[in-house]
């Protein structure tokens, strides 16, 4: 029923390297923890500018 030796199953794959070197993780990391930051700040500088922009059309 099976043929001896005429099967083998493929060897493990080699390990693979990481894509990103350390380097390049902490500065990804800290590009996410400025762009986090600036979700929240920049919605309230937004804010005040509109609101400055307000004030001054409102006051002449």
């Amino acid at each position: 029923m099976y043929v001896e030796g005429g099967w083998t199953p493929s060897p493990e794959p080699p390990p693979r390297e990481p894509r990103l070197t350390k380097r390049q993780e902490r500065v990804l990391l800290w590009l996410i923890a400025v762009n986090v930051l600036l979700m929240f700040v920049a919605p309230i500088g937004g804010a005040t500018v509109v609101h400055a922009v307000l004030a001054m059309v409102r006051h002449g």
